[in-house]
């Protein structure tokens, strides 16, 4: 397990240079910062010499070179528009998203398990049939237009639940969230719901087809043939095994996910890091766009090792540094 996280880490390094340089390399290509610092009343001289003092003019490599030995100090930048480091700016802005995130991975949790599980044990009922005929409509669905839709029913139409904002909050043990009021429970339902429709179906198939598999496996078939009760064959043997894959993938997509925040807290106006990513290309804050798409980037990879080290714990019997024994 230690050989696994060392060279998990190594190939994690990696990564995250590659990322870096990637999203560093992109900041040329996003407009001038210097547009929304200054107006149109500065004149070009001016602009230069501020360019110059900013050092915007350096080679790309000096200014790599700078960003990356500030980064190895956790200093990523300070963001042009809210003159603070963009590193507490985002932290500012990721509980709302965390909190967005974790709403949604609750529905997928509590409704793709059951209703995997049960397509999978009446394969040929008539509402499996209707189970998976909606699951392939909410793979075809942008997030965003369900978005728009519940907002239209569920706000404009039926006039249940806000449409826009975060709501109410509340401070238990140092966590400032939507969870602890009525008001912020209700702003959280509908974006929690559209963020959920982007990967809901996609659980619901994945439970269905890992169920299935494994209630044709031999250890199911030994179980039934011991007389174990149908239900004690289906939930402890079949059901166990079927989450390991589950879990793996469900880890991944953690930080897709976390990605997928942009569409949704823009149609909600919801204030956290995807609508903040958005503003922040809107005024070219380059910092804070670059500081954005590595946070994006460690999250994953981050998730991928947690869920690898996780899936060692689960089973066992998984050879995590992939020699033969």
């Amino acid at each position: 397990m230690f050989t696994f996280f060392v060279k998990r880490l190594f190939q994690a390094l990696i990564v995250m240079f590659v990322i870096s340089l990637v999203a560093f390399s992109i900041q040329d290509n996003l407009g001038d910062p210097l547009r929304e610092l200054v107006g149109q009343s500065v004149s070009e001289a001016e602009r230069n010499a501020l360019r110059d003092e900013m050092g915007l003019n350096d080679p790309f490599l000096v200014k790599y070179g700078r960003f990356i030995s500030n980064a190895i100090e956790g200093d990523l930048g300070t963001s042009y528009f809210y003159k603070r480091p963009v590193v507490d700016v985002i932290l500012d802005k990721l509980v709302a998203t965390l909190e967005l995130v974790v709403a949604a991975s609750i529905i997928i949790i509590l409704v793709s398990i059951p209703l995997g599980v049960y397509s999978a044990i009446h394969p040929n009922s008539i509402l499996t049939k209707v189970i998976m005929g909606v699951s392939i409509v909410g793979i075809s669905v942008p997030v965003f237009l369900t978005a728009i839709m519940l907002m239209y029913v569920f706000a404009i139409e039926l006039n249940w639940l806000p449409s826009y904002g975060r709501g109410d909050t509340a401070n238990w043990f140092g966590w400032d969230s939507g969870f602890f009021t009525l008001d912020g429970l209700a702003h959280l339902v509908l974006p929690a719901i559209s963020l959920s429709s982007i990967m809901l179906p996609l659980f619901i198939r994945l439970v269905r087809s890992e169920m299935l598999e494994a209630l044709g496996t031999e250890y199911v078939k030994f179980a039934r043939a011991k007389g174990l009760p149908e239900k004690k064959v289906q939930y402890q043997h079949a059901l166990k095994n079927t989450m390991l894959p589950v879990v793996t993938v469900g880890g991944v997509q953690i930080g897709t996910m976390v990605a997928y925040t942009i569409l949704t807290e823009t149609v909600f106006q919801w204030p956290g890091t995807g609508f903040l990513f958005l503003e922040a290309i809107n005024r070219v804050d380059t910092p804070l766009i670059t500081a954005y798409v590595i946070f994006v980037g460690l999250l994953f990879v981050v998730t991928n090792t947690l869920v690898d080290l996780l899936y060692g714990l689960i089973n066992p019997t998984v050879n995590l540094t992939g020699k033969g024994a």
